[in-house]
C-alpha cells in the first residue's frame, strides 16, 4: 500500500528472517566486539589485496546468513549487494561463486538500507521466497578508494569517519520470525552544498532529516512511536547537526535517537574521531545489536535509516558537492 509521497506499508509484510555479521579485528574491539558473527584477526582475511579482503567477507557473510537459517544459495531468488568501491567490485567477486541472481547497488553507506527496501518489496510483491541483502565496507580499501593509501600516514581531521571493515547479510522472505518489515520510506537526494568528505556527517545529516519527517508524515506518526530511530552513521558531528534540523522543522527526535556510527566503536580509547562509517557500519551493527532487541521485544518498533553520502573520486576531484541520501525501514517485533 502506498504510504504518502515517498513510503510503502506491506499488507503482507515480509519477515526479516536471519542475519550474520562479519568484521575486522579493530570493530572486534570496539563497544559491539562481542556481539558479532565472525571477528577475523588479519584485516586481509587471507588474501592478497583489501579488495579481495573485502569479497571475502562479503562472501563469509553470505554464507553465515544462510546457515543460520537453513538456506543454500539456490533457495534464495536474487540477491541485492553493494559496496562502496568502483563498479561495486567487491560485491561482483565475493557472491560470485554462490550464483544467486543479483542486483548490484550503489547508494555509498546507505546500501543497507536500500538492499533491505528491494528485498522486502520483492518478497512482498511474491516474486519468491526468500531474498538476500548484503553490503560491505573495509577501511583499507575505502581509503584507498577515497582518501590516500595507507602507507601515506596522513592526518585525519577529527570530523573524520573511521570507515568499518565489516560485512552483514540478512534473508528477507516469507516465513515466519520474530522481527517483521512492515513498510519503508525511499529517500531522496538532500544536497546542502558541502564539499568536505571528511566531513561526511554533515553531508549526509540533512538527508538523514528529510527522510526521517517524511516517514513520519507518510505514516501519520510521531518520534514516540519507535521505540528507536536509528540512523547509520552520521557520528558525532552529524548528530548534532541532525538534532538542529529536526528542531528547526517541529522535530525531537533527542531521547529516543542512536547512531550505528557513534556506538560500534569506543571514541575514548579506539581513535576514531567522530565515528564509524561505511556500508558495513550500519549493516553490522543491524545483525548483532540491533535485530536481537527487537526480536526479544525489548524495542517494539524501530525506524532503521541507514545514510550515504554519493560522492566519487572524480566528483569529489571536479569541485562537486557531496550530496545525501538515506532510506528508513520500518522494523517491528513479532510474537
Amino acid at each position: 500500500m502506498i504510504k504518502g509521497l515517498q513510503s510503502i506499508a506491506f499488507e503482507k509484510a515480509p519477515f526479516l528472517i536471519n542475519s550474520a555479521s562479519v568484521v575486522g579485528r579493530k570493530e572486534g574491539e570496539g563497544l559491539l566486539g562481542k556481539l558479532f558473527d565472525m571477528i577475523e584477526p588479519e584485516d586481509l582475511f587471507g588474501e592478497n589485496t583489501w579488495e579481495e579482503a573485502e569479497s571475502a567477507m562479503q562472501k563469509e557473510a553470505c554464507l553465515l546468513a544462510l546457515g543460520k537459517a537453513h538456506l543454500r544459495p539456490e533457495n534464495i531468488r536474487f540477491l541485492f549487494g553493494g559496496d562502496l568501491l568502483r563498479q561495486g567490485i567487491a560485491t561482483s567477486l565475493g557472491v560470485e561463486e554462490l550464483q544467486i541472481p543479483m542486483f548490484g547497488l550503489y547508494g555509498a553507506c546507505s546500501t543497507s538500507g536500500e538492499a533491505l527496501a528491494l528485498a522486502s518489496m520483492s518478497v512482498a510483491a511474491g516474486y519468491g521466497e526468500y531474498m538476500l541483502a548484503v553490503t560491505s565496507s573495509h577501511f583499507g580499501s575505502a581509503e584507498k578508494e577515497f582518501r590516500f593509501p595507507l602507507g601515506y600516514a596522513n592526518q585525519r581531521p577529527l570530523s573524520a569517519h573511521w570507515t568499518v571493515t565489516g560485512s552483514g547479510a540478512f534473508i528477507v522472505g516469507k516465513k515466519r520470525s520474530h522481527v517483521r518489515i512492515t513498510g519503508i520510506t525511499v529517500g531522496k537526494i538532500v544536497d546542502y552544498g558541502l564539499k568536505d568528505s571528511q566531513n561526511m556527517g554533515a553531508c549526509m545529516a540533512p538527508a538523514a532529516c528529510d527522510t526521517i519527517i517524511r516517514n513520519l508524515e507518510d505514516f501519520e506518526r510521531n518520534a514516540e512511536d519507535y521505540s528507536r530511530i536509528i540512523t547509520g552513521d552520521l557520528g558525532y558531528v552529524g548528530q548534532s547537526i541532525l538534532f538542529d534540523l529536526m528542531r528547526g522543522k517541529g522535530y525531537d527526535i533527542k531521547m529516543n535517537h542512536m547512531d550505528c556510527g557513534m556506538i560500534i566503536f569506543d571514541q575514548n580509547l579506539q581513535d576514531t574521531h567522530a565515528g564509524g562509517s561505511g556500508c558495513g557500519c550500519a549493516a553490522v551493527t543491524l545483525s548483532s545489536y540491533i535485530l536481537p532487541k527487537i526480536e526479544c521485544g525489548e524495542w517494539e518498533r524501530v525506524l532503521f535509516v541507514p545514510t550515504g553520502a554519493l560522492m566519487s573520486t572524480v566528483s569529489y576531484n571536479e569541485g562537486a558537492s557531496v550530496p545525501g541520501i538515506a532510506h528508513a525501514i520500518v522494523l517491528e517485533h513479532c510474537e
